[in-house]
């Protein structure tokens, strides 16, 4: 059994106490002040409580640290190597209805490169951590990517476009699952992206891709999946935290889900001539 470093130690700590706000929240999410922020994109008291929560914490274990939260933004360090990703309610549209499947998402990037990932799942009191180089695990379990090979055998995670995204997003998405769906044995859509490669990582999905994702997102999800022998690439080629747009899957599976994407891009295509 591997063992947190300090910092991982720090993180993990911090997720908990910011678990333990939204999970007090949650059971009076009827009585929450929610404001609206954009279309179909809220945040809560419950949000503002847990990154406050976790920026304490963080601050006072490793001051200097810099920041990028979904609610403060950029927070710069007087150390410049080092930051934390953080985002303290993933699937927040959840949390809002009453649906137990949300999480508190932390990773800390040094030198540009994603040292360290948390993922706690408050409802079902799950903490995945993975560290390059430790390893990923479900609190004392090592994790491993599922080792299905064959695409029509396997479930694969995506997260549907708001009502806000541009109309291409949604064509783009509506393509890509046309593409996905008969090659797969399912396709599953549960509203947080922090989970999706959680559950990617531990073998529960076989794979996940979304598009126009925020680094807070999927910046701790990374660590996990990569430690846990899996492959992550953007879909289009380019900087993965810059652009959002991600596949996660084992090595086999991995190229399979990226042919069919490509396939539904190609279909758009000929589709629109």
């Amino acid at each position: 059994m591997s063992k947190p470093s300090p910092v991982g130690s720090v993180m993990i700590a911090a997720a908990r106490a910011a678990g333990r706000s939204l999970a007090r929240d949650f059971g009076e999410v009827e009585n929450l002040q929610v404001s609206k922020k954009g279309p179909a994109d809220f945040v809560s008291n419950a949000d503002h409580r847990a990154e406050e929560i976790i920026f304490t914490h963080l601050s006072k274990a490793r001051p200097g640290y810099g920041f990028v939260m979904e609610e403060r933004g950029i927070v710069e360090g007087t150390d410049k190597s080092n930051r934390f990703i953080v985002d303290p309610l993933d699937g927040t549209l959840n949390f809002l209805h009453g649906q137990p499947h949300f999480a508190v998402s932390i990773a800390l990037e040094r030198d540009g490169e994603l040292l360290t990932g948390v993922i706690f799942d408050v409802a079902k009191n799950e903490i995945f951590w993975a560290e390059t180089g430790r390893g990923a695990w479900l609190d004392n379990r090592k994790l491993r990517v599922a080792a299905r090979r064959d695409l029509h055998e396997s479930v694969i995670a995506t997260g549907t476009p708001w009502h806000g995204k541009s109309e291409e997003s949604h064509v783009t998405f509506a393509r890509e699952v046309a593409a996905m769906t008969p090659a797969t044995a399912g396709i599953r859509r549960n509203g947080s992206a922090a989970l999706d490669l959680a559950w990617t990582a531990a073998g529960r999905f076989d794979g996940f891709w979304e598009r126009n994702l925020q680094p807070w997102d999927i910046a701790a999800g990374i660590v996990l999946v990569r430690e846990a022998g899996g492959m992550i690439s953007e879909l289009d080629g380019g900087d993965v935290l810059q652009t959002g747009s991600i596949l996660a899957a084992n090595s086999d599976l991995h190229p399979k889900l990226e042919k069919q994407i490509r396939h539904a891009a190609s279909f758009g295509k000929a589709a629109s001539v």
